[in-house]
């Protein structure tokens, strides 16, 4: 077939014979656009191929060719059209009025020009129409009565009837839809008349909707048939191709299936890596990957190592086999034992750094030493010394008896409780003799996040399960998400699971059809996390964080020293007064020495004191201040800490 516009070949094709495969022969660019405006296409390269599954009528045009005026309708127009036929031409005005005489047809009729008509009152272009009305003597001449409708405005017009040609005659036809007319390819660039519409005469322009199939494109591409491009129709040598359409893995998760799926990798997300395993280096265009289905269950914990300068980071599997044995928790400030605490489930604790309380401020408050056991009771509320409420932690000192001494005591340990505020920076370590192993699902359901742990018995599907070589693992938090079990073609019997929610694949449906293999799915159920991804997953609304720690309330303590420090500013001094030291005056040249008095103030180094003959005469200890900054360079450094008035 040979190139036509678009346009010729949508009023052309037959609705019954698509889909129709078509190249485009010639491509279009819309300068300043992008691929599509207000969802149609508006860019088609050279070379293109298009799968047209439907064509739509969207509205008509209707034009005047008098005036070229235009009117748009809508595909439901109820109106009748009659098209305008011609059976053959004339060549000059006078064999038209004749043959129209002989055929016994009633005027007016229709008739247009092939050449432009010029007369004293206007120019009539080609193809114009015009109304013979009636034939009569003008200025002695024999005249055809013509009326030339322009617009709103008709104009009269004589011409004589040697005037030459060729004319063609239009004859009304058997009166039609406009969906039967524009169907019909005899009435292509056909002129009608329509006495809906005020014109006599009318030209349809009818516009479609292209839906097409392309490659590389996700949904239907919607094309207009005014885009001027040309197309070739090539379904007969195109009965072998297959339009791509490509498949994200999170569409793939939506859609439900059917699984197992077999795809190629069209596309990698660039962005840095999630997982640090080594099969991510797999994941590259034109790899085979199959999609065996949803993962159960769809919870996972996150964990990090400890014991080691630099911890790392992982992602475990709702299906670990792994057992895991609870180590003792560290507790850094009281507010951490508070978050701890669970009803139900007693807190003991260990102290493991020495805490002096505010006795002056909140005599109330304990100190604690290292070694001492506490039992974490709960929460409650103090009196500041400002008037403010302070939140404390109520807990009861243990008594340090062991071994089997401990269970006649423990009915009679002492009573005293002791108030320790959120704030207060201490050290805890949890006392612990829970010696039982448990599973990943056991213990996230007996206990709370965040725990440590120690992995005891490594995961029996996964030989090299790296969590068993660290002394201690902090599990953190407990995820939500959706995974995808995948298999590469590469790889065969290796499995493992993809979040399509950060690692979103672009692939493409392929003709193998995949098995499911005997028995359940190895999964690799441990995935060593990037330290950019994992503090990621951190920020996500399922991770419940804990709040900061309460600052400690403003000291009165300090209130003063604030207040005294602002009123010493506030009395002019002499520079450098409370910084310098006091050196002994044998020490010093003799024109150093001042024996006035101007001065009262002199400073001496902490741990330095004057000798007997200094203090039996102070005039030789008084060095005078402006010539003493002298030598302030020749001074070994000290911090301004060390030094103090007198």
């Amino acid at each position: 077939m040979e190139p036509v516009p678009l346009q010729d070949f949508v009023r052309s094709v037959d609705p019954a014979s698509l889909p129709r495969v078509l190249r485009v022969y010639s491509g279009v660019y819309l300068e300043g656009s992008i691929y599509e405006i207000d969802g149609n296409e508006c860019c088609l390269s050279t070379g293109d191929l298009i799968k047209v599954i439907q064509v739509c009528l969207q509205k008509v045009i209707c034009e005047d060719p008098g005036t070229g005026q235009t009117l748009e309708l809508p595909p439901n127009f109820q109106g009748h059209f009659s098209p305008l036929t011609s059976p053959h031409s004339f060549r000059t005005l006078e064999e038209l009025v004749c043959d129209t005489t002989q055929s016994s047809i009633q005027l007016p009729i229709y008739f247009t020009s092939i050449h432009s008509i010029v007369t004293k009152k206007r120019v009539v272009t080609e193809n114009q129409p015009l109304m013979l009305e009636a034939v009569e003597m003008y200025h002695g001449t024999h005249c055809a009565r013509c009326v030339l409708v322009s617009g709103a405005q008709q104009v009269v017009l004589h011409l004589p009837l040697s005037q030459k040609g060729p004319f063609w005659r239009w004859k009304p036809g058997t009166p039609q839809t406009l969906l039967q007319v524009l169907q019909d390819p005899a009435y292509k660039d056909g002129m009608f008349t329509c006495p809906s519409l005020p014109w006599n005469c009318l030209i349809l322009r009818p516009q479609y909707e292209v839906q097409a199939i392309m490659h590389m494109r996700k949904t239907i591409v919607k094309i207009p048939s005014t885009l001027e491009v040309d197309v070739q129709d090539v379904t007969a040598s195109s009965q072998n191709v297959h339009f791509i359409k490509p498949l994200l893995l999170s569409e793939a998760l939506a859609q439900g299936g059917p699984f197992p799926l077999s795809t190629e990798i069209l596309e990698v997300p660039e962005a840095p890596p999630i997982f640090l395993s080594p099969w991510v280096g797999s994941l590259r265009k034109g790899q085979k990957l199959c999609i065996y289905g949803l993962a159960s269950p769809t919870w996972r914990v996150l964990a990090s190592s400890k014991g080691r300068k630099v911890p790392r980071h992982f992602m475990l599997s709702a299906a670990y086999q792994g057992k895991l044995r609870l180590r003792p928790r560290e507790f850094p400030t009281a507010y951490d034992l508070l978050g701890a605490l669970r009803p139900g489930q007693p807190l003991r604790v260990v102290v493991t750094k020495d805490c002096e309380g505010e006795k002056e401020e909140y005599p109330e408050f304990s100190s604690l030493a290292v070694g001492d056991r506490l039992e974490v009771l709960g929460s409650g509320q103090v009196c500041g010394a400002q008037g403010q409420d302070i939140d404390v932690l109520v807990c009861q000192r243990l008594n340090d008896q062991s071994g089997e001494e401990n269970e006649e005591y423990e009915e009679v340990e002492d009573q005293e409780q002791l108030l320790l505020p959120l704030y207060i920076p201490g050290g805890f370590v949890e006392e612990r003799n829970d010696n039982r192993r448990y599973s990943l699902a056991d213990l996230t359901a007996q206990f709370s996040l965040p725990c440590e742990v120690k992995v005891v018995a490594k995961d029996s599907s996964n030989p090299a399960d790296p969590l068993v070589s660290f002394p201690g693992l902090r599990l953190e938090e407990k995820i939500t998400e959706p995974f995808l079990v995948v298999g590469l073609d590469s790889k065969p019997g290796k499995y493992f699971e993809i979040p399509p929610r950060w690692l979103d694949l672009t692939v493409v449906e392929t003709e193998r059809q995949p098995e499911w293999p005997a028995g359940p799915l190895p999964v690799a159920t441990v995935e060593e996390l990037s330290e950019a991804f994992y503090y990621n997953l951190r920020k996500l609304p399922a991770c419940v964080n804990q709040e900061p720690p309460p600052r400690p309330p403003k000291s009165q303590n300090l209130n003063e020293q604030k207040t005294s420090s602002k009123e010493e500013i506030s009395k002019p001094k002499h520079p450098k007064t409370s910084l310098l030291p006091k050196l002994k005056a044998k020490t010093l040249p003799e024109f150093f020495k001042d024996k006035s008095d101007m001065y009262s103030k002199v400073t001496t180094r902490k741990g330095i004191r004057p000798t007997e003959s200094q203090t039996e005469n102070p005039g030789e200890s008084l060095i005078c201040l402006p010539t003493l900054s002298l030598l302030l360079p020749f001074l070994p450094y000290t911090d301004e800490h060390d030094y103090e008035e007198i």
